[in-house]
């Protein structure tokens, strides 16, 4: 943990923040990291870290100032999902390139760094969403032992179009720029993201930075996070009795096992609430396991209140800024950001009624939550950005939840923490190596894994967007009759993917199906709400070549951010519309009876630990309907979206035939096809970015 610092911050006149502090205390070998708002800002941090060098994670508007008083090695400027362009872009302050140490900018970083030196910054027609190969100059030293390719996650809308004076171009994306340097001064520029998994070699990356390049000595050890975190609960908790709110996750699960090392077993009340929307027979399981720990447990069955919940919610609109209304109940909505609040505060509220029924005293009672650091980061919480977007609201972050933070109410001492190093927490705890290796269920469970609404998602780009896809999978032919979707294609990608396109094409015929239904995603730092395209074909269609066209689709097409394939064969029928679908009880069942059957095969195959996380998604899409049959749309569908992946911000699916053999996901399509009113099983192609673990 970093060092505790007495610091007082205040705005100077030109809007810079400036902070004084009694530095007597401080280490002197740190790195200062300037938070631009990126997803992944908190994870340059424990990378950094990791490496045994202590770092400060500051405002972007920190000034040149406060940089050198106290004498930070080097600087890193985060990503974020601004545009250097905006009217009022975030701007660091200038002057800290004249501090003569180095300086590493990520992302929106190096689009800042080119512009303040007189580069070009533009938005191109390409974006990158995902994992890609680049080549790199290895005489760069941040480049240093490297080899000259390298597989790294981008995401991004703008690019350098021209590199700043003094300037050299060290790495490249196809036609696009990926990576500048100026060693004299010691500034280097990447468009990737190496502080995360997708880049391979990224930790290799930060090592040049901070050691060869910065001249760190990496002596910074880190104390045991378990001593860290009980000092932080005594200190916040004191005599206080806690409720915490455990789902039978590893979060919850770690962070009560600390909570009653820390303050004793006779101050923390662990409480189960059964929302309604568990695995078949999870709460059931989740008993045994925790009581098998010694924790005093108390199990609520509140899936009548969470099915009939609402919540309040605030207008957006600026003409009435304190209009606020309830919303759906929980079983009538179909907004993935509204389910995602009625859940969460709905979770406070029976939670308070519990304080009450274990005759608790609601003055000095506080609430546990094993909230972790990707949690923060993607709900947009102050607690881990000012500037990050909002991707999509967690269940233990919503205004309620807030608002208990404020008043003090509320202990999360996981919230700087990401899921494998709570796993090793859990560990170190003495807590069975089973429960703290089970794959991760989100708190709202499958309320969010069932794709709501009564009407089709019918944008006005949505013929465009149809047209782009089917052109891409038909590449070749389209060469023949070139038409306008051609040239956009054209123009958005290099000439190596136009080659693999033709290849594709040319070697499967595959039908590309636009699905009028949205999931949630990550491109270029924002949150996205796009459509989702379905890949279908007769053919054996080798996965690995439809693990490249899933991250071609929407790094060209920037309305699209989801690939599935769909087993059973090529999809003749275009999808017109959706079967209406809230979560009712029998939807309810369909899920749970999918998801069973799918987790079953895959822990009978003996691959459960391939997998990181493997939610099941029903969909409200009937395949196989002759328009002209006129039979309505009355089944739904089931998705399987594998994810493999260290600390739950990126990952990827896994490829079949390689993680897993293709006969467990045919085995799981099999049986469950069987369910009475499934369409059709699929099998989910993203990566993270672009399209987000869950799908609401």
């Amino acid at each position: 943990m970093a060092a505790k610092m007495n610091t007082s911050v205040h705005h100077s006149a030109n809007g810079h923040v400036e902070m004084t502090e009694d530095t007597t205390s401080l280490k002197q070998e740190r790195v200062a990291i300037l938070d631009a708002g990126a997803q992944y800002g908190k994870v340059i941090d424990r990378r950094i870290r990791e490496l045994k060098v202590e770092t400060d994670f500051l405002p972007l508007e920190t000034t040149a100032s406060v940089i050198k008083q106290r004498k930070y090695k080097a600087i890193v400027i985060s990503g974020g999902p601004g545009s250097i362009n905006d009217t009022k872009p975030v701007l660091c302050d200038p002057h800290i390139f004249e501090l003569g140490i180095p300086i590493l900018g990520i992302c929106y970083g190096i689009q800042l760094i080119n512009k303040i030196f007189g580069g070009a910054v533009e938005k191109k027609t390409s974006r990158e969403d995902g994992q890609f190969k680049i080549s790199v100059d290895t005489s760069s030293p941040i480049f240093s032992g490297l080899s000259s390719t390298q597989d790294v996650l981008l995401t991004h809308g703008d690019t350098v179009t021209q590199v700043a004076p003094g300037f050299r171009e060290i790495a490249k994306s196809g036609n696009l720029v990926a990576g500048i340097d100026n060693e004299a001064k010691m500034i280097y520029g990447v468009q990737f993201h190496p502080e995360v998994d997708l880049t391979v070699h990224g930790v290799d990356m930060f090592k040049n930075f901070l050691f060869k390049i910065a001249g760190c000595s990496g002596q910074f050890t880190m104390d045991c996070r378990i001593h860290s975190c009980m000092d932080e609960i005594k200190k916040i908790c004191g005599s206080s009795k806690i409720l915490s709110l455990v789902s039978g996750g590893v979060d919850s699960t770690v962070c009560t096992a600390l909570l009653s090392q820390a303050l004793g077993a006779s101050s923390v009340y662990a409480v189960h609430i059964d929302n309604g929307f568990m695995r078949k027979n999870e709460s059931e399981q989740v008993t045994q396991s925790l009581s098998a720990l010694g924790l005093k447990l108390t199990v609520i069955n509140a899936s009548h209140t969470f099915y009939n919940a609402k919540t309040l919610q605030n207008s957006s609109d600026m003409d009435y800024p304190v209009k606020r209304w309830y919303s759906q109940t929980l079983n009538n909505s179909s907004d993935p950001e509204e389910k995602r609040k009625i859940i969460g505060d709905t979770f406070i509220q029976v939670a308070n009624d519990a304080i009450k029924e274990l005759k608790l005293d609601p003055k000095t009672t506080m609430l546990a939550q094993g909230t972790l650091r990707p949690d923060l980061i993607e709900s947009g919480s102050a607690m881990a950005s000012c500037k990050a977007d909002a991707i999509k609201t967690h269940h233990n972050d919503t205004n309620l939840v807030r608002a208990l933070r404020e008043q003090g109410k509320v202990v999360e001492p996981l919230k700087d923490f990401h899921k494998d190093e709570v796993r090793e927490l859990g560990v170190q705890l003495g807590l069975p190596r089973n429960l703290v290796d089970r794959h991760p269920f989100p708190g709202p469970g499958l309320a969010i894994r069932v794709i709501c609404g009564e009407k089709p998602y019918h944008k006005d780009d949505y013929a465009d967007t149809k047209l782009i896809v089917t052109t891409i999978v038909n590449y070749s032919e389209s060469l023949t009759k070139p038409h306008t979707s051609l040239i956009a294609i054209k123009n958005a990608s290099s000439p190596e993917e136009q080659e693999f396109m033709k290849f594709f094409s040319d070697k499967y015929k595959v039908t590309a199906t636009l699905l009028p239904i949205k999931t949630v995603g990550v491109q270029g730092d924002c949150r996205t709400y796009s459509y989702v395209v379905a890949l279908s074909s007769d053919e054996n269609v080798s996965y690995n070549d439809l693990m490249t066209l899933a991250k071609l689709i929407p790094r060209i097409c920037h309305n699209v951010n989801r690939i599935v394939y769909a087993f059973g064969g090529r999809i003749h029928y275009p999808i017109n519309d959706i079967t209406p679908t809230y979560l009712s009880t029998c939807v309810l069942d369909l899920i749970k009876e999918a998801d069973y059957i799918a987790r079953k095969v895959l822990r009978d195959s003996g691959h459960m630990k391939s997998l990181s996380q493997m939610p099941v998604v029903l969909i409200p899409v009937h395949f196989d309907r002759d328009p002209l049959s006129r039979i309505p749309s009355c089944q739904r569908s089931v998705v399987i979206r594998t994810f493999i992946t260290n600390d739950f911000m990126t990952g990827v699916p896994a490829t079949i035939d390689k993680e897993i053999p293709e006969h467990v996901f045919l085995e799981m399509a099999k049986q469950i096809k069987k369910i009475p009113g499934i369409s059709r099983v699929l099998y989910d192609l993203t990566a993270k970015p672009p399209g987000t673990t869950e799908w609401e």
